[in-house]
C-alpha cells in the first residue's frame, strides 16, 4: 500500500491553515473537473483531491493524518502502527462507519471505520453535547483486578489562525475488572459541552490492551510461552509460572513436547464465563559453551545415536 501526501496533493504546506487549505481546493477542483478540464489525468487528479481534501478540511483527521509524521515520502510502501490512533478524542462516533470505501486503500487503512462529519445532528438551541471517543490502551494486568488510572487524551481543536492544535483532557478513569478489548467505557458528561443550556456528552474509551512481553490475549483467553530446560520436559517437573493473577504452581507431565498447551482453566481474564490461561511450553537448551557441558552433548548423542528428530519429515 502506497503512503499518499495530501499536503502535496493539495499544493500547501503542512502548517497551512485551514481557509488556505480551503481555497487550495477550489482553485484545483476547478481545474482538474472532468466535466471541463483538459488535462489527460484529471478524473484520476480530482479523486486525489478529493480525497486529500476530506481529511486536511477536518482538523480531526488531519490531527490523525499529522500524527504519521512527515517523515513518509509519497508512494512508499506503507502500514499504519496498530496503536496510532490510540490517546486522541474523536467528535461524533470517531471510527465507527463512513465512505472511506470510496477512497484509495491508504485512506481506508486510516481511516476504514470512517469519523462521522462533525457537528452531524448537532441542533442550536439549548443542545446536548456531542458524544465523544477515544481509544485507549492498557495492560492486561488491570483486565483481571480492575484498576484506576490517570490518562491524558488529545483533542484536536483549531486555534485563533484556522491551524489545528492539540488541547489536553486529563481523566481519571475506573477500568472495570473483566473488560475485554473493543470494549468501551461510558464516562458521563465528559464529552463535547452542549449549546444554550443543554447537557455535555458523554466520552466514550474504546478498550485496546498494550503489546505485553509475556502475555497474548485472545477474547477471554490469555497465552503464555513457558521456558523449560530439557530434563523438566523429558522427566516431568512442577515449576513456578507467571500469570496476570498471580504466580501458580504448575505440574509439567513427563514427556511433554515444545509446543504443548497446558490449559488452566478460568485462570485467562475474569467474566461469566471467565477466560482460560494457555501455557506453551518453549524448550530451551543450555548453552554448550565449555568443555564440561561440550563433553555433555558428546555423551548424549552417544547415549542417544538412534534417535532420530528429523525421521517424520522421510528424509
Amino acid at each position: 500500500m502506497e503512503y499518499k501526501d495530501y499536503y502535496q496533493i493539495m499544493g500547501v504546506k503542512r502548517d497551512a491553515p485551514q481557509d488556505e487549505i480551503k481555497r487550495a481546493y477550489r482553485v484545483l477542483a476547478r481545474k482538474y473537473h472532468p466535466d471541463v478540464s483538459k488535462e489527460a489525468d484529471a478524473e484520476t487528479r480530482f479523486k486525489e483531491l478529493g480525497e486529500a481534501y476530506e481529511v486536511l478540511k477536518d482538523p480531526e483527521k488531519r490531527a490523525a493524518y499529522d500524527r504519521l509524521g512527515a517523515n513518509w515520502k509519497a508512494g512508499e510502501n506503507f502500514q499504519p502502527p496498530p496503536d496510532w490512533n490510540a490517546g486522541f478524542e474523536f467528535s461524533g462516533g470517531g471510527f465507527t462507519g463512513g465512505d472511506a470505501a470510496d477512497y484509495s486503500d491508504f485512506f481506508e487503512s486510516l481511516y476504514g471505520r470512517g469519523f462521522r462529519p462533525r457537528g452531524a445532528g448537532r441542533a442550536t438551541f439549548h443542545a446536548r453535547g456531542e458524544d465523544r471517543h477515544a481509544k485507549v490502551q492498557i495492560d492486561v494486568e488491570d483486565a483481571y483486578a480492575g484498576a484506576s488510572r490517570s490518562i491524558v487524551l488529545q483533542v484536536p481543536q483549531l486555534d485563533a489562525q484556522g491551524h489545528v492544535t492539540l488541547r489536553e483532557h486529563k481523566l481519571n478513569v475506573a477500568i472495570p475488572r473483566g473488560i475485554r478489548a473493543g470494549q468501551q467505557i461510558r464516562l458521563s458528561g465528559q464529552g463535547a459541552p452542549g449549546s444554550g443550556q443543554g447537557k455535555p456528552g458523554d466520552l466514550y474509551l474504546e478498550v485496546e490492551f498494550r503489546p505485553h512481553p509475556r502475555y497474548r490475549v485472545e477474547a477471554r483467553d490469555v497465552y503464555l510461552d513457558l521456558p523449560l530446560a530439557p530434563w523438566e520436559a523429558a522427566l516431568g517437573a512442577m515449576v513456578q509460572t507467571p500469570s496476570p493473577g498471580g504466580a501458580v504452581e504448575l505440574k509439567i507431565p513427563a514427556g511433554s513436547a515444545a509446543g504443548r498447551k497446558l490449559r488452566l482453566k478460568g485462570r485467562g481474564i475474569p467474566g461469566n464465563p471467565p477466560g482460560d490461561l494457555y501455557v506453551v511450553l518453549q524448550i530451551v537448551l543450555p548453552p554448550a559453551d565449555g568443555e564440561a557441558a561440550q563433553a555433555f552433548y558428546r555423551g548424549m548423542a552417544e547415549q542417544f545415536a538412534t534417535f532420530d528428530p528429523r525421521a517424520k519429515l522421510g528424509v
